[in-house]
Order: structure tokens, then sequence, then C-alpha cells
């Protein structure tokens, strides 16, 4: 398995991260961070035509990849995302987008209306007072007539605030069940709810009594445990890329300040205790980074063995780096700990990656599962 990215690869994480730098720089960030919205709508087409939104979708619905690695290629963008702290959907958008491909061509409409960015879609999983628990859901899915009433509140919905379409993980008559809703859909009910990121928002999303005909169900039984786990195979990959290319930015402009900022005549760069520390932390880094990438990459060679690749991405990822990014954080001083300074929108950005898509805990708890299974 090859971690290092290549020439077509690099080129097209070159051209993201140019396109982010020049259209949603720090300073853009922090002035969408009072805005309702949290991004712009026209800005979200427009990297959809970079093709963002393409790449785990088939050719023959819209999409396509550069080198035949898909998640590879969307943990690049991801890594950028984290670099600049740009706002948008990239991760929820990816989890569904995923589950539609795999339902085949019923869904080629939608798939269409979301690979160009004209439709933001959700994925709806968490439920208030749960952690990550994809067996259990209290949300139901009752049948009626010609389809079901769904019935259920969902929180931590990322981007949910602006979605027109969810992908709701409820328990069906046949076990679990996945449905495509709408978010004007008679008994659904938003509620922006507020999170440590500035321009990553979430929801709470309640069902009341909400009917959806038979033609909404994406994935049911055994079949939908299965897609869950994908989808959240995905979701994960990409919140642990995107929080290394944070905490690489945050490494990176606390290397240039060391060298810069003297103290009693000599750069903070020469003092050894602080390179012990920044040694840690490069190591650190590179293992967040070869671990992401990793990750990524099990999923588009053999996804049957993701699971272990993907929960240790997230655990390691979600461990290290806010402690990476806090470092940093001290190292500057106390101009660190000011809001005008941007480092701190690198730790909220990690923090908020540990906390979604599974702690490091809960990804611990899912490779211990793991090895006693392949070892019973």
């Amino acid at each position: 398995m090859s971690v290092e990215p290549t020439g077509d690869q690099r080129l097209f994480q070159t051209t993201t991260r140019e396109f982010l730098d020049h259209t949603v720089p720090i300073e853009t960030v922090r002035e969408l961070a009072d805005a309702a919205s949290g991004f712009d709508d026209l800005w979200w087409r427009r990297g959809a035509e970079l093709g963002w939104t393409a790449m785990l979708v088939p050719e023959h619905l819209g999409g396509g990849s550069i080198s035949g690695q898909p998640m590879t290629e969307l943990a690049l963008v991801a890594e950028e995302f984290g670099r600049t702290c740009a706002p948008g959907p990239l991760i929820p958008t990816s989890a569904v987008l995923a589950a539609l491909a795999a339902a085949g061509d019923r869904f080629a409409d939608v798939i269409a209306e979301i690979v160009s960015g004209d439709a933001i879609a959700a994925w709806a999983l968490y439920e208030p007072g749960h952690g990550l628990d994809l067996t259990a859901p209290d949300t139901r899915a009752e049948p009626d007539g010609t389809g079901y009433r769904l019935t259920g509140l969902k929180d931590r919905v990322e981007a949910g605030d602006r979605a027109d379409l969810f992908l709701v993980t409820a328990h069906g008559p046949d076990g679990p069940i996945q449905l495509l809703v709408r978010a004007d859909t008679p008994g659904v009910t938003v509620t922006p709810t507020w999170t440590l990121d500035l321009v990553r928002r979430t929801a709470r999303v309640e069902f009341a009594n909400v009917f959806v005909g038979a033609d909404a169900v994406v994935q049911q039984g055994e079949t939908a445990t299965a897609a869950t786990q994908s989808q959240l195979h995905i979701a994960a990959a990409l919140s642990a890329a995107e929080s290394v290319g944070a905490a690489q930015r945050a490494f990176d402009a606390t290397v240039t300040w060391m060298f810069d900022r003297y103290t009693f005549g000599r750069p903070l760069a020469s003092y050894q205790a602080l390179k012990h520390r920044m040694a840690d932390n490069k190591t650190w880094l590179e293992a967040c980074h070869a671990t992401a990438r990793a990750a990524a990459a099990a999923i588009d060679e053999n996804p049957s063995t993701a699971a272990e690749f993907v929960s240790v991405a997230k655990s390691y990822v979600g461990t290290k780096a806010p402690v990476i990014v806090q470092d940093c954080v001290q190292i500057h001083g106390g101009i660190g700990v000011t809001w005008e300074h941007d480092l701190h929108l690198f730790l909220r950005r990690v923090t908020y990656g540990r906390a979604l898509y599974g702690t490091p805990e809960e990804h611990h708890r899912r490779i211990t599962d793991l090895l006693v299974r392949s070892a019973a």
C-alpha cells in the first residue's frame, strides 16, 4: 500500500490549495464566523466544479476520480480544508453520495443535484444522549401504506442547518433502514446548534410523523448495516485527514515563529527544550499523515480491511492533533491565546474533528472489537 500521492494527485491537491487560499483565506473564515450560513452557495458550487463532490460517484452518474483512487484524492482535499479552516459540507456530502451511489441508478437525479453543488446533503446519524452507535437508532420508520412514517430526533447533524436532503438512519420493520428525506418535507424541523468550530455548523433535526414514499429507501436490513459502516469509514477518514491538515498548518506557523521570535538575544528555535518539544510534535505529525493516508488508501484498495485502518487513524489523529496544536499555542506565548491570532482557529478545527464520527475512545473500542472477532 502506497500512501504517497502521485504526480496527478499532487497537482489536484495544489489546485485545491490555491483555490482555497484565494477564495477563503483566514480573513474570510473569520468573516463567515459571524454569518448565519457558514459558507457561500456559489463558492460551494465552484468547489464542486473542481471535483470535490464527484470522487465517490461513478462516471456514468456524473462523477469520477483522477487516478481511480477516489478516497485518497478526497482525503487530499480534506487536508487542504483543514489547512485553511475552510467551511463547507465536504464530509457529510461525501458520506451521502457514497450511500446513494451504492444504491445504483435509482437516485441518479438526486446525485446530479449534489454533485453539481446545487443541493446540500447531510448525514443524520447521531441521536441525543448517544455516542457513535450504528446499530440501534431510536428513530423509527413504521410502514404506512405505500411508504413509511418517520419519527425521531437526530443531533450533531453536520451542515444540517443548510441541508436540502437528509440521509437518515432509522429502525425499520426489518431492522436498520436508511431513508432519503428532503428538508422541506412536512414534519421535518431543523434547529441550528452551536459548535466550537467557527464555520462548521451542526443542527438538531426532528422528524415528527414524516411520511416518505417507498422510493426514499436507500438501503435496509443487513445491507443498511454494512452501508452505514462504509459511510462511517468515509466520514472518519476524511475527518482525520482534515485534522492532519490543520495540525500541519499550525506546526509550520510555529516553526516560522520560533525562528522569527527572539528572547534574550536568541531565537526561540535555539532553545534545546523547545527543539525537543517540536521534534516530538514532528514525529507525531508524520505518524498522523501516515495513518490518515493509509485509512483512505485502505478504503480504495481493500474495503474489507478498512475498519481497522480507519479506527487507527481516527483514534491516533484525534489524540495527537489537539496535543500538537495546543503545544503550538503554548510556544507562541501570550499572543497565542488571543482572539486576534489565528492558532485558535486550528485548535477549534482539530477539537471539533476529534468529537465527530467517533472519538478516540470510541474507535479504540472498535479496534478491540475487531481484534476479538478476528481471534475468535
